[in-house]
C-alpha cells in the first residue's frame, strides 16, 4: 500500500484510473465520429460541431466534478482536523499544541472569510456542473432531432 493512502483511498484512486481510461476511449470514439462527419462523403459539419460542443461540455463537467471532490475531501477550513506532528510531547499522551492560538476578532474574521471562499468555490463548481449538464442535454436533444429527421428520409 502506498504511504498516506488507506485501503479505501487506494481503491478510489484505482477506480479513478479505470474511469479515466474509459473516458479516454469514449473520447477517442467521439473524435473518430467527428472526423467521419467532416469527411466529404458525409459532409455533416453540423453534427461534427455538435459532437465537439458535447465534448467541450463533458470536459468542463469532468473538471468541475473533480474540483468538487477535492473541495469536499479537504472540507471547510474551520472543520479541518489539525495535524499534531509538529507539536512537542513532554510526556506520553500530553503535548504542547502549536495550533493553539488566542481567539481574536481578526482570527475569527479570517476563518469566516476562508469558509466563505470555500462555500463560494463549492457552489460555483456545482453550478458549473449543472450548467454543463444542461448544455449537454440540449446538444443531445439536437442529435435526437437529427436522428429522427434521418429516419424519416
Amino acid at each position: 500500500m502506498r504511504p498516506g493512502f488507506s485501503g479505501g483511498e487506494l481503491a478510489y484512486q484505482q477506480l479513478c484510473s479505470e474511469i479515466t481510461v474509459d473516458f479516454n476511449d469514449c473520447s477517442n470514439q467521439v473524435l473518430e465520429m467527428e472526423s467521419l462527419f467532416l469527411n466529404p462523403d458525409y459532409c455533416r459539419v453540423d453534427l461534427a460541431e455538435l459532437l465537439r460542443a458535447i465534448q467541450t461540455q463533458e470536459k468542463q463537467k469532468l473538471h468541475l466534478t473533480a474540483t468538487i471532490q477535492v473541495l469536499k475531501k479537504a472540507g471547510r477550513p474551520s472543520e479541518r482536523v489539525e495535524n499534531h506532528e509538529n507539536c512537542s510531547f513532554k510526556i506520553p499522551m500530553e503535548h504542547e499544541c502549536v495550533h493553539l492560538q488566542e481567539i481574536t476578532e481578526a482570527a475569527g474574521t479570517k476563518e469566516a472569510e476562508a469558509n466563505a471562499e470555500y462555500d463560494n468555490a463549492l457552489k460555483e463548481a456545482i453550478r458549473g456542473v449543472q450548467e454543463a449538464v444542461t448544455a449537454i442535454n440540449e446538444h443531445l436533444e439536437e442529435v435526437r432531432y437529427e436522428i429522427s429527421a434521418l429516419e424519416i428520409e
